[in-house]
């Protein structure tokens, strides 16, 4: 599936409406070049599920975690990781539950690490706007695509 998205707020708001979807919880992959709008979707996610206050890209730390409408959030960004085992340094395993929310900017940075993507948005610069390509990875990733479209 692919949407035009064609402003940073419309970009949150698609965040918004992804919150707004999940039920269980998932793994999700967020791809494209700098400035395209990731942490931007994740403001919308995060303030869709409650979160109030400022959000931050976890660039420097790696993970920023929540705990929202039920669930254990971890935001990671792996611009940084230049090799997968960093994230075995840090204990990437630790986090991982099958009743948290993983949201995962740069993952082919440590694809070999992490779960696999419920849910992968390919976020690209279209002149002014965006284009975002959502593919599912599994049946949790097919409903939330069926919601977003």
């Amino acid at each position: 599936m692919e949407l035009q998205i064609a402003s940073e707020a419309a970009m949150e708001a698609l965040g918004g409406r992804l919150a707004g979807a999940i039920t269980t919880g998932c793994s999700i992959y967020l791809k494209g070049p700098l400035g395209a709008g990731k942490t931007t979707m994740v403001r919308g996610l995060l303030r869709g599920m409650g979160y109030t206050e400022n959000v931050r890209s976890p660039t420097y730390a790696l993970v920023e975690s929540y705990q929202l409408g039920g669930y254990k959030i971890y935001h990671f960004d792996l611009y940084r990781v230049a090799h997968p085992e960093e994230l075995e340094n840090i204990g990437i395993r630790d986090y991982m539950s099958p009743h948290s929310i993983y949201i995962i900017e740069w993952p082919e940075r440590a694809a070999e690490v992490l779960p696999p993507a419920d849910i992968t948005f390919d976020i690209q610069y279209d002149g002014t706007a965006r284009k975002v390509f959502i593919h599912p990875g599994s049946p949790v990733g097919c409903s939330l695509s069926e919601i977003l479209n």
